[in-house]
């Protein structure tokens, strides 16, 4: 069985991080329809932004968790495919002070 982690672009431009296991075309369409309530409902329509797959269940809710904390900044560099940029953000959100904004 697959399961899939995505990234959705909001109508707002905000982002939502999910997981499915069905067909990805399928889990779109539910999202643009409203056939759920939640974060996407008053959002549509939304666009796939960035698609991972797994075989591994608890790969994939594990997956799922991380982006969800990640900053948008970092949830670009991923969409944007900068894999490299990645770690440097990270390191920029754990050194910066609770509450700063990283502007001087």
């Amino acid at each position: 069985m697959t399961f899939t982690v995505y990234i959705l672009e909001c109508s707002d431009g905000s982002y939502y991080t999910g997981l499915t296991r069905r067909p990805m075309e399928e889990r779109l369409w539910e999202h643009n329809a409203g056939v759920v309530e939640g974060y996407t409902h008053s959002r549509r329509p939304v666009v796939v932004r960035c698609v991972e797959t797994t075989e591994s269940a608890r790969e994939a809710i594990t997956r799922e968790r991380q982006i969800k904390g990640w900053s948008r900044r970092k949830k670009e560099a991923l969409m944007a495919g900068d894999y490299e940029g990645l770690p440097a953000l990270a390191r920029t959100a754990a050194a910066r002070p609770r509450g700063s904004t990283g502007s001087p």
